[in-house]
């Protein structure tokens, strides 16, 4: 099957920044750091007016119950327009393990949006698509080498006892997760090239997000 660029698979209209944070109580928002320096920089690449005031402002105001865990959304449009809200984190049982199933559809890594968190996710809909919730807790997409790029919402991770963890190298085509940046930056993870069946051959697997945190995964 042919790979499909995020700028082509149907979805023409203009696009928004996208990042998904958790506010901690006690804590605030996690990796916040992290996760401003990704909308900035891809506001500043992407051509994006942006008011780290404004950015600022909306965060706060989504935060109206600073004593319970919020799972909080933050869209910048191209004009420069901020909107946030949060709703209450729901988390997953401790001790749930993913089960994962590889889409058939195919990134075009020479897709440089597919480095940008945006509103564009067809391509990922319709590899969710392709599997029900009952066979796949999360998809994940392949190249059109057959390289293992990501999931719908989440980078992978696969141990496979030689050290660090090995996540799936930006060229391959994926979106820099916050939390794959921080892993990568403490020397827990590592980039790496893989296939499905190199995955089939590894110790553990993980998929995450800085929302989640790292999730115990595996193949089927």
């Amino acid at each position: 099957m042919p790979a499909e660029s995020a700028l082509r698979d149907g979805n023409t209209a203009d696009f928004e920044l996208i990042e998904t944070m958790r506010w901690q109580p006690g804590q605030g928002f996690l990796r916040f750091d992290r996760h401003l320096a990704r909308l900035y920089g891809s506001a500043a690449e992407l051509g994006f007016a942006c008011d780290p005031q404004k950015v600022g402002e909306a965060l706060r105001n989504a935060v109206d119950r600073p004593d319970i865990a919020l799972r909080t959304r933050l869209v910048l449009s191209r004009s420069g327009k901020v909107t946030a809200t949060g709703l209450p984190y729901e988390p997953h049982a401790a001790d749930k393990v993913w089960r994962l199933q590889l889409a058939r559809v195919r990134l075009d890594s020479s897709d440089t949006l597919l480095r940008h968190k945006t509103s564009r996710r067809d391509i990922y809909q319709r590899a969710r698509a392709e599997y029900l919730i009952s066979r796949a807790d999360e998809v994940l997409l392949a190249n059109e080498r057959g390289e293992i790029c990501e999931g719908t919402i989440t980078n992978l991770f696969a141990d496979f006892g030689d050290g660090a963890l090995a996540t799936p190298r930006l060229d391959c085509g994926l979106l820099p997760g916050v939390l794959r940046g921080e892993l990568l930056d403490e020397g827990r993870a590592r980039e790496a090239i893989y296939t499905l069946d190199d995955l089939k051959s590894a110790k553990a697997l993980f998929v995450g997000n800085s929302l989640r945190g790292l999730i115990p995964a595996r193949l089927g």
